[in-house]
């Protein structure tokens, strides 16, 4: 059984998110603050944290930037439509994912499981030949899902994991934000600017030596982004 963190002050949110995800089988554990979430995840196992933005004691975002120290488990903020500049900062912190209140509780679940299976994805090591892609110094092992840049092993969340090696697996081929959002998220692109473009300037601040001129992840200005072919 897979644990889910739910993390809100308003505690009938977090009831609320409890019914539903416990009816999908999870196991859920509570907390009111991000200072209560950390304690959590200290002493417990768990698979996935969904977490508030407005939060007393420690908020959502510098819970976020905390728990990324140490682990790359999926985090989905939650924040209300007039916080936009802490949903962008939140995805750029680390966060997978968001989701606007008020929300529809399906939905929420749908992208729990949507992060739950690339998160396990990612964590198991394919049996089959070893699967390396190189280009120059960028090195993924998509068995043993590493990425390396001139030899050092560079931490990536799921969501960059995966853009990632789309664009490197696809060498030379543009993908727009639409293709990319629609790639990896598996659903319709609709607002995907922020989100992909948030991701894409994590992914190059973990592999470039210097982000704003790019080796590996090229923009292609009005079109999207590539790798450039070896």
């Amino acid at each position: 059984m897979q644990t889910i963190l739910v993390c809100d002050d308003d505690k009938e949110i977090v009831e609320a998110i409890d019914i539903y995800l416990q009816q999908e089988g999870y196991q859920v554990l509570k907390a009111y603050d991000g200072e209560e979430a950390l304690e959590i995840l200290k002493e417990k196992e768990v698979h996935l944290l969904i977490i508030d933005v407005m939060m007393p004691r420690l908020d959502g975002i510098r819970a976020t930037l905390k728990i990324r120290e140490e682990s790359s488990i999926p985090i989905i903020i939650l924040s209300a439509k007039t916080e936009d500049a802490d949903k962008i900062l939140g995805l750029n912190i680390g966060a997978d994912d968001y989701v606007e209140k008020p929300f529809n509780p399906l939905e929420l679940v749908a992208r729990v499981k949507s992060q739950l299976r690339r998160y396990t994805q990612l964590g198991n090591a394919a049996e089959n030949d070893a699967s390396v892609y190189t280009v120059g110094g960028l090195s993924i092992n998509d068995d043993l899902k590493e990425v390396a840049v001139d030899g050092e092993t560079v931490k990536l969340t799921p969501i960059e994991y995966n853009i990632l090696l789309l664009l490197v697996k696809n060498q030379g081929k543009v993908f727009s934000i639409n293709q990319i959002y629609e790639s990896i998220w598996n659903e319709d692109a609709i607002g995907a600017d922020n989100t992909v473009a948030v991701h894409i300037r994590h992914i190059r601040e973990k592999i470039e030596i210097n982000p704003k001129e790019p080796r590996y992840l090229k923009v292609v200005w009005g079109v999207g982004y590539k790798i450039d072919k070896n």
